[in-house]
């Protein structure tokens, strides 16, 4: 069965808040949502920790995560591609 597929994952982009630790970043996805009485949109954001193999990703990058197999205790996302560099 090496040719099977694997389920849909979860892709979601973001852009890369910190990059202080080894290997993984925090990416930082925001979305805006309407509330169901009032219909008036809200900005939601939520902070994933992604695995960064190669570790050069870098604060601003706008980048693309796949979801994974648990990696640690709080890491379960995976950068799949680096979207658009951050200008330095």
């Amino acid at each position: 069965m090496a040719g099977t597929e694997r389920g849909n994952r979860k892709v979601q982009t973001g852009t890369v808040i910190s990059d202080k630790m080894q290997k993984t970043v925090v990416v930082e996805t925001r979305t805006m949502v309407q509330h169901p009485r009032y219909k008036k949109y809200l900005r939601r954001r939520r902070r994933f920790k992604a695995h960064d193999e190669t570790d050069t990703c870098r604060v601003g990058d706008k980048v693309e995560i796949i979801e994974t197999r648990p990696l640690s205790k709080t890491k379960r996302w995976r950068v799949r591609k680096v979207l658009e560099r951050a200008v330095v």
